[in-house]
């Protein structure tokens, strides 16, 4: 995939993962939409990014992924690539009950399920017919390390995430003879605000990549066509016992 010359549409584009990804799709010369639920994350992203496009949307909710489709290609007719990036993450105590699943939800509107799986899912069949239509495309899922390496503190996250790689891997079978090539980003522990203070809430001292340090090997790895992009940290792969391997391991298609 080439990573300039696109017109790409990221989902929870303001901040973390999805901002460095906007941020070297800008660098490459590719032109770049952002959507998020906050404006106030919008407008920062913005001011760093002076040629991003702003959107204001929550993709957990029907109607807003709707409208977001119907804008975006509507105004950018040349979009070509979608990055389902947007993604929350929570510690859920099932000894609990229901307990904790309904105090996030009471705490900021927010469910793993409908964000992390749901949307994404509809996100990319509202897309995918339009994405068809051009002459080189892509969908990139963004999931996770612990898909693979679930932690008993986050047992939502990491299903879904395991549901993101599995769709991924029927997705690309789906879509092996269209112009639409289905990658999936499969990050390490970032050091970002994915979990709202929560790794330090468990004792941790050590919160991952910088996003600089995750993204070179991203970007290497689109331009290879590597679908499935592992990106290898070895001072946590020391901490399982895993050989840590290189910087990135891709799949080919």
């Amino acid at each position: 995939m080439k990573t300039g010359g696109n017109t790409v549409l990221i989902t929870g584009g303001a901040t973390g993962i999805g901002l460095a990804l906007a941020e070297e799709f800008v660098k490459a010369g590719s032109e770049v939409i952002v959507c998020a639920r906050t404006e106030e994350n919008l407008k920062q992203a913005k001011d760093k990014l002076p040629s991003l496009h702003t959107k204001k949307c929550d993709i957990a909710k029907e109607d807003e992924r709707e409208s977001l489709c119907d804008w975006a290609v509507a105004n950018f007719k040349d979009l070509n690539v979608l990055v389902n990036n947007a993604g929350i993450q929570r510690m859920i105590d099932f000894r609990k009950g229901t307990a904790d699943l309904f105090r996030h939800r009471a705490e900021d509107g927010e469910d793993e399920i409908e964000v992390n799986l749901r949307a994404l899912i509809y996100m990319t069949a509202l897309f995918t017919p339009h994405l068809m239509k051009r002459k080189e495309a892509a969908i990139i899922n963004v999931s996770s390390g612990l898909a693979f390496y679930p932690m008993a503190p986050l047992p939502v996250y990491c299903a879904t995430k395991a549901a993101v790689h599995s769709f991924s891997l029927t997705l690309r079978q789906q879509l092996e003879e269209t112009p639409v090539k289905v990658f999936e980003l499969i990050p390490p522990m970032v050091d970002t605000n994915l979990d709202k203070g929560a790794r330090k809430a468990r004792g941790q001292t050590y919160f991952g990549l910088t996003t600089a340090e995750f993204i070179i090997p991203v970007m290497q790895s689109f331009g290879n066509d590597e679908y499935e992009i592992r990106v290898q940290d070895p001072k946590l792969a020391a901490m399982r016992g895993d050989h840590p391997g290189g910087p990135s391991v891709g799949q080919k298609k």
